[in-house]
């Protein structure tokens, strides 16, 4: 699948680069990280030649709780379920890292050296069991409540399986990560992106969240909050559409870049993927299935930022 990732869109680039895809065909849009804002999309329409139709994926969703109490019911306890996997997943990420860091500041040989790969690595397998115990709450519900079967979701996702046939790309704007994962999963956009014929699927556009979304571990991160760095925390799978690559938007703004150390620490918990830097004017073209392209900013695992030649 060919993919454009984006950098934040605050001095929009969206418009160049549905341009540079030279399409011949309407534009299919998710904003439903916006949620109640989701139909405030003219700008975008704008940028895009009004050639777009919103799949209004937050509305599908809003009129699903309406019309299937049952689901909805459903949907809140295993929200609260998840919720509270992340409360204890978080007590113990904090004294986890906490270690980490408190080695950091010590000074050490090679023994001291090992002590802190052997402690991120501590941090790397919560991050994974706590990704698997999400992951498996998620396939449970769907399993149990099997949407393709309730017909309201399985009429939502006719009509946007049929929108997306007829798109010639799919955009993905930002907002709230978490909203916009839930509502991708429950109407299977993964799945309608796909075409019969080998290299027919549409091209994706996304930026911030919606870049987000599309990979297999969602990390939320931020460092610059009122209360002091906060710790990036793994909150659960997109579409999984890219693969090993935790994606940092607006990392210089949110991430404390000139603390090596810390950076460090980063980079190595979520190895062997990359992360890469979503930066404003970013703009990263490739498939899906290759790597990624050359001058990809990545943040290394020395915790400094670096353009890769192979990324």
């Amino acid at each position: 699948m060919r993919v454009l990732l984006l950098g934040p869109q605050r001095r929009p680039t969206v418009d160049a680069a549905i341009r540079s895809l030279a399409l011949d065909g309407p534009v299919a849009t998710i904003t439903a990280g916006w949620q109640e804002r989701e139909g405030d999309d003219g700008e975008l329409s704008g940028l895009l030649g009004g050639r777009d139709t919103n799949l209004g994926l937050y509305r599908r969703w809003r009129d699903t709780q309406d019309r299937d109490p049952g689901f909805a019911a459903a949907e809140r306890r295993v929200q609260g379920e998840l919720a509270e996997l992340q409360d204890l997943y978080l007590l113990r990420l904090d004294h986890a890292l906490r270690a980490v860091y408190a080695l950091q500041r010590r000074p050490g040989d090679e023994l001291h050296a090992e002590a802190i790969a052997a402690a991120v690595a501590a941090v790397r397998d919560l991050d994974a069991a706590h990704l698997r115990r999400v992951n498996g709450v998620r396939g449970e519900f769907f399993a149990e409540l099997r949407p393709h079967d309730r017909p309201v979701i399985a009429g939502h996702r006719a009509e946007v399986a049929g929108i997306l046939r007829e798109a010639a790309a799919l955009v993905i704007a930002g907002g709230h990560v978490g909203v916009l994962a839930d509502v991708l999963h429950l109407f299977n956009v993964a799945a309608a992106l796909s075409r019969p014929a080998p290299g027919a699927a549409a091209p994706v556009v996304a930026w911030s969240a919606g870049a987000m979304a599309l990979t297999d571990r969602i990390v939320l991160f931020g460092d610059r909050s009122p209360q002091g760095p906060g710790h990036a925390e793994v909150y659960g799978s997109g579409l999984s559409v890219l693969r090993d690559v935790v994606l940092l938007p607006h990392a210089r703004a949110r991430m404390l870049l000139d603390d090596a150390p810390r950076m460090a620490v980063f980079a190595q918990r979520f190895g062997p993927g990359r992360c890469v830097m979503l930066e404003g004017g970013t703009r990263i073209e490739f498939d899906s299935d290759s790597g990624w392209p050359p001058g990809t900013r990545v943040l290394a695992g020395d915790g400094h930022v670096t353009a890769r030649e192979a990324a």
